[in-house]
C-alpha cells in the first residue's frame, strides 16, 4: 500500500513536469536536451540531500556489471523516451507504455517473486485495456514505435534497478550515481549537438517548476520499488500516468477519443486494484 501511495503522489508531480516540458518544447522555448536535464537534475539533488542527511549511502562493487549495463540502457532509453514524449500524444505515449507491465510480470516470476491470482488477473486486465484501445482506434499513430521501444527498454532498466537495490546498493547511492551519469550524457550531448548550456534554464521560474516537479516524482518513484515487486509498482505507475495524461492531453493538447480512453482507464484501474489488493497465492 505504501508503494502505491508513493507512486500516486509521484505521478501527480511527474505529469506537471512532463506536460510543462512538452508545452515549452512545442513553443521552442526549451530544447529536447533541456527537457531531459530539467527532468533529472532535481531528483538527483533530492536524493543527495536524503543520502547526506541520514539515508544510507551503500554501493557494492559487486553490483558494477549490473549497474554499468543499466547505465548504458538508461542513457539510450532517456533519449528515446524524450523523443516519444514530444512526438506522441500524451495518452498514446502513456497507454503504450503499459506493455512494460506484462513483460515485468514475466521477469518477476522468473526472479522468484510469488504472485496472487488476483495480481496476475489484474495485470492481464490492464493489458486488455491496451488491446481495447488498439481495436477502437483510441491511439494516435504519431510516436507509436518510440513509445513501444520505451516500454520494452524500461523492463531492462527497472529489473536491473530492482535487483541492485535488493541485493547490493541503497536507493540513494544507486540513483545518485545513475542520475549523475545521465546528467553528464545530457550536458555533453547538448553542448556538442546543440551548442547549448542547459544550466541556464535553472534561472527561469517556469523551468524551475518543471524541474522540481519532475525531481519530486523521480525521488518518490525511486523508493516505491522497495515496497512491492517491480511489476506491481509499474502497474500502478502506468495507471496513474494514463489518467494524468488523458486529462492533460484533452485539456491542454486537444487530443481526441476521450470516451474510449476513459473506458480503457477504468479497465486499468480495476486491474491495478486487483493487482494491489486481491487474490490467493500461486
Amino acid at each position: 500500500m505504501i508503494g502505491i501511495l508513493l507512486v500516486a503522489t509521484a505521478e501527480i508531480f511527474a505529469e506537471i513536469g512532463t506536460s510543462l516540458g512538452k508545452y515549452e518544447v512545442s513553443k521552442r522555448k526549451e530544447s529536447l536536451y533541456a527537457m531531459g536535464f530539467l527532468n533529472t537534475v532535481w531528483a538527483t539533488l533530492f536524493l543527495l540531500i536524503w543520502g547526506l542527511s541520514g539515508g544510507e549511502l551503500i554501493f557494492s562493487y559487486a553490483s558494477l556489471p549490473f549497474f554499468l549495463t543499466r547505465a548504458v540502457i538508461e542513457v539510450v532509453l532517456l533519449f528515446i523516451t524524450l523523443n516519444a514524449i514530444l512526438t506522441a500524444d500524451r495518452a498514446t505515449f502513456s497507454f503504450l507504455r503499459i506493455l512494460t507491465i506484462p513483460l515485468l510480470l514475466a521477469v518477476d516470476i522468473a526472479l522468484g517473486y510469488s504472485f496472487t491470482l488476483g495480481q496476475i488477473a489484474g495485470i492481464c486486465l490492464v493489458v486488455v485495456a491496451l488491446i481495447f484501445l488498439f481495436l477502437n482506434h483510441g491511439l494516435s499513430r504519431k510516436g507509436k514505435i518510440l513509445s513501444l521501444l520505451s516500454a520494452v527498454l524500461a523492463v531492462a532498466t527497472i529489473t536491473l534497478y530492482k535487483y541492485d537495490i535488493t541485493h547490493y546498493n541503497s536507493v540513494p547511492a544507486e540513483q545518485i550515481l545513475m542520475h549523475l551519469i545521465i546528467l553528464v550524457a545530457i550536458v555533453v550531448a547538448a553542448k556538442i549537438r546543440a551548442k547549448e548550456n542547459v544550466f541556464r534554464y535553472l534561472t527561469h521560474s517556469t523551468f524551475i517548476i518543471q524541474s522540481v516537479s519532475s525531481g519530486i516524482a523521480g525521488a518518490l518513484m525511486s523508493f516505491a520499488y522497495l515496497f512491492a515487486p517491480a511489476s506491481i509498482i509499474i502497474a500502478a505507475k502506468r495507471s496513474f500516468e494514463v489518467l494524468a495524461a488523458i486529462v492533460s492531453g484533452h485539456k491542454y493538447f486537444h487530443e481526441k477519443h476521450l470516451f474510449i480512453k476513459l473506458t480503457a482507464f477504468i479497465l486499468v484501474v480495476a486491474g491495478v486494484i486487483l493487482a494491489a489488493f486481491w487474490g490467493q497465492s500461486v
